[in-house]
């Protein structure tokens, strides 16, 4: 019948002339995964999104046939303007009457509007109509209020169609010096990006995952979604409208040529040149304008993203700028290259991408995420974006906004490090930043053992990491403070010392070792040797902190330290209660923060549950932890435990969030890491009661129940 070479790409079939309606019918889909490097990341395989079938009346909505943005934003009224393209495939003409209902979260309808629609046979037709909503309940961050959006077709009195869709009300604004403001109060993005997959689960990643997921971004302080970088699942954008967070929109990683595909380990051996970038001058407006129609009604959607880093420089285009320092914060590989594509068909390119973007949607900006910022400034790329993202590149915020006045920018992706955040947080003419990444992901691996990249906020099972801390020190507005800790640099204590400033947990010897910057990735853990130099860091956005020992003072008042984001001090170890204390700039306690020296590892307890699941396919994610004799969690165990299941369910993986683990996360057995194991179970079709065990060699095991309804 057809073919869709994007894989990341919603597509429907139209399949009634080829229905057997008197006998059984057979529909194949076969994925063709041949091209094994064809991306950067770990894509997945086979069939992870949702199938559907679809019947419909021959007169019917087309697909993705509503439309809906807020015209005009005010508290005192919003005017919602709804676009709705109707279908004829009937042999003939048709009168139809369209109505759109707006219904708030009581049930009560708050706007609503009909109209007459003559349609021709085999021909399409669309009636516009604006919804006046007075007092409107606007979508934000912090109020995500949804209305749902009722569309219904009918002829002759009777209803032929009917689709219901939930709109937001919000307005988004985008200045070049003052950067964004939602609904006209003025704030920073403080964004992560995100690809699709989940750990073990690979890319078939339950709703009820990514709601544990976003929730504990929202926790941290994240307020806005990168889908880096290609269009997510459905579900994603449904819980980003949900739970108030803002989404940038991205379609492509490469355009009409490949890009280096690292095949040997990240950045590392021969690249390959694997990719889609053949389809590209086929399906990319294609592929574009579904994304757009299918995305366009999320109240979290704020921009569209034609293109990541498609401008690298001689990855594959290149210009002679690349002969001189014009300031690249990127690899370069070389200078000039003559025979490479040229870098001047980007603007051509991204005038057409956009044009098929505003062809569908002309309610928000159209953007991409420039690596190459210094190349592509020599051509029209930048200026045919409304807003232009920077990959990496805050060298050149002040300058670039001096030159180019009217654009408006943003880091589309940015490092941890406080320098990038600095780098938003002083400057209001940079609307926000994007950080690589939000969450542990497969694939851009390093070297063996690696299961994929590490640098996340969120581990690959959804726990904050203590970069997630140090960043929730930066960005929320709730008082917090954490501690972590490691061996005091330079100081030897035994075999080799654990350096994990740089998040890569490089393994450095000798006593010369100097740490450039105190640890954002340090563990809450607090068993050391009697008398160790132990580093303690402290993350907080309190204004003070100091330290206590089984409640006497080790460390005194220290003030923030605003180049670092960290407070620290260097104590000899002793068993016992390690407490933080934040305190404001009076000295006044406002925040506190307590770690604890275990026991040996003693049994197993689980921290979470889900008790009630539904029969079909719901999923309970069970976490558990390795506890001391008196209930206090082991950071330190590494113990192997195994599931056992009996029930109608189940086990769809074991993750302890191991980057370095290359065992078998499918099966029932598995080493916790810091002393955590989280276990997916999926119910199998059947009401009943799972009963599930883990047992442990050496310690205690555990048992829990839950119900299939």
């Amino acid at each position: 019948m057809g073919k869709r070479p994007n894989g990341y790409i919603s597509f429907m079939y139209d399949i009634t002339s080829y229905v057997k309606y008197d006998s059984d019918n057979m529909l194949a889909v076969k994925v063709d995964h041949s091209r094994r490097a064809d991306s950067r990341w770990y894509t997945g395989s086979g069939i992870y999104r949702n199938v559907y079938l679809v019947e419909a009346n021959p007169v019917h909505i087309a697909q993705w046939g509503v439309y809906a943005y807020p015209k005009s934003v005010t508290k005192k009224q919003t005017v919602l303007h709804v676009e709705v393209e109707v279908e004829n495939e009937s042999d003939v003409n048709s009168i139809v009457t369209v109505n759109n209902e707006l219904i708030d979260t009581e049930g009560n309808t708050v706007a609503r509007k009909s109209g007459k629609l003559s349609i021709q046979s085999g021909l399409s037709e669309k009636i516009r109509s604006d919804l006046k909503v007075n007092a409107p309940r606007l979508w934000d961050i912090d109020h995500p209020n949804l209305y749902q959006l009722k569309t219904t077709v009918s002829k002759n009195g009777e209803i032929i169609g009917e689709t219901v869709a939930k709109a937001g009300l919000r307005s988004f604004t985008f200045d070049p010096d003052r950067g964004f403001a939602l609904n006209g109060n003025w704030m920073k993005m403080k964004g992560v990006c995100i690809h699709h997959d989940a750990g073990t689960l690979g890319t078939v990643v339950p709703r009820d995952v990514w709601r544990k997921r976003l929730l504990n971004l929202k926790e941290i302080g994240c307020n806005a979604i990168r889908t880096s970088h290609n269009p997510q699942a459905p579900d994603l954008y449904d819980l980003c409208d949900e739970l108030g967070l803002l989404v940038l929109n991205e379609a492509y990683d490469e355009w009409e040529f490949p890009k280096r595909k690292w095949i040997e380990g990240w950045n590392v051996g021969v690249p390959g040149f694997q990719g889609s970038y053949d389809f590209f001058r086929e399906w990319g407006e294609k592929d574009l304008a579904d994304m757009v129609q299918r995305d366009r009604n999320h109240a979290s959607v704020f921009a569209w993203s034609i293109g990541n880093e498609v401008d690298y420089p001689n990855d594959p285009y290149s210009h002679p700028i690349l002969d001189g320092d014009g300031g690249f914060t990127q690899a370069m590989y070389g200078g000039y290259k003559k025979d490479a594509p040229d870098a001047m068909r980007l603007g051509d390119i991204a005038k057409r991408l956009v044009k098929v973007v505003k062809q569908y949607d002309i309610s928000r900006p159209v953007t991409a995420g420039l690596a190459g910022v210094a190349m592509s400034n020599e051509t029209e790329y930048p200026g045919a974006l409304d807003i232009a993202g920077y990959n990496y590149t805050e060298s050149r915020y002040d300058s670039d906004h001096l030159k180019y006045p009217g654009r408006v920018i943003y880091g589309s992706e940015n490092r941890h490090d406080m320098e990038a955040w600095r780098a938003v947080r002083d400057k209001e003419h940079i609307l926000g930043q994007f950080l690589w990444t939000g969450i542990d992901y497969l694939g851009e691996s390093g070297r063996w053992p690696s299961r994929g990249f590490y640098s996340g906020l969120l581990d690959f099972s959804g726990e904050i990491k203590p970069r997630g801390y140090f960043r929730q020190a930066l960005w929320s507005t709730k008082p917090m403070a954490y501690i972590g800790t490691y061996p005091t640099p330079g100081m030897r204590s035994g075999s080799l010392m654990k350096d994990v400033w740089s998040g890569l947990e490089a393994l450095n010897s000798g006593s010369g070792y100097i740490e450039k910057t105190p640890s954002m990735d340090a563990w809450p853990i607090w068993n050391y040797i009697v008398g160790q130099s132990v580093r303690v860091v402290c993350y907080t956005n309190a204004a003070k902190a100091r330290l206590e020992l089984n409640n006497k003072i080790v460390g005194q008042t220290k003030d923030y330290d605003d180049n670092t984001g960290i407070i620290y001090w260097d104590i000899p170890f002793e068993s016992g209660r390690l407490e933080v204390i934040g305190l404001d700039v009076n000295g006044n306690e406002v925040i506190r923060h307590a770690i604890q020296s275990s026991g040996r590892p003693y049994a197993l307890k689980i921290v979470h549950q889900n008790n009630v699941i539904s029969k079909d396919k719901g999923l309970a994610q069970v976490s558990l932890e390795v506890v001391d004799e008196e209930g206090i969690p082991v950071m330190i165990s590494d113990d192997e435990i195994t599931c056992h299941i009996v029930g109608p369910a189940r086990l769809l993986g074991l993750e302890a969030s191991n980057n370095s683990d290359m065992g078998d996360y499918t099966d029932h057995v598995q080493r916790v890491f810091h002393g955590r194991l989280l276990a997916y179970i999926q119910a199998s079709g059947a009401e009943g009661i799972i009963k599930v065990k883990f047992t442990s060699p050496w310690l205690k095991e555990i048992q829990t129940e839950i119900a299939t309804k």
